[in-house]
């Protein structure tokens, strides 16, 4: 497995804030996530009038990764502009359990240059995973 900076997956995380297109709510969120071979891909959220179809800057992450080829992750970084330590939703966090096992690090920015860490485990124990649906990962699409 990669490991990274944390400081520079939150920057890659803060990048992504400038896209995002949050005109109700105005809280803009960035997500970076790092792949087991170590590529790093930004997602930002993207509000819409009808609030079910917005889109969280995690999950647009996971998807770019996803649509990359990309099936592992290995550490997940986000933010907020108000930099108050935001964690991943309770949707965002069982997107990242379907591709992150349970010690996968999630950095949630602070502010200057800090961050709280997080296992994904802490943050969504006994998950749901293919192997509570007796589907098996490794079989073939």
């Amino acid at each position: 497995m990669e490991t990274t900076d944390p400081a520079s997956l939150i920057e890659r995380a803060r990048e992504a804030l400038d896209a995002a297109y949050v005109p109700y709510s105005e809280y803009r969120v960035g997500a970076a996530v790092l792949t087991d071979d170590g590529e790093v891909f930004t997602g930002c959220n993207i509000e819409n009038a009808n609030y079910s179809n917005a889109l969280h800057a995690e999950e647009v992450a996971v998807g770019a990764a996803v649509r990359a080829g990309h099936r592992s992750i290995a550490a997940v970084a986000v933010t907020s502009a108000a930099r108050d330590g935001v964690t991943p939703c309770g949707m965002c966090r069982q997107t990242l359990a379907e591709f992150g096992d349970e010690d996968v690090p999630v950095y949630c920015d602070t502010g200057d240059g800090e961050w709280t860490e997080y296992s994904l485990g802490e943050l969504i124990p006994d998950t749901i995973t293919p192997g509570t649906l007796g589907i098996d990962p490794d079989a073939e699409e």
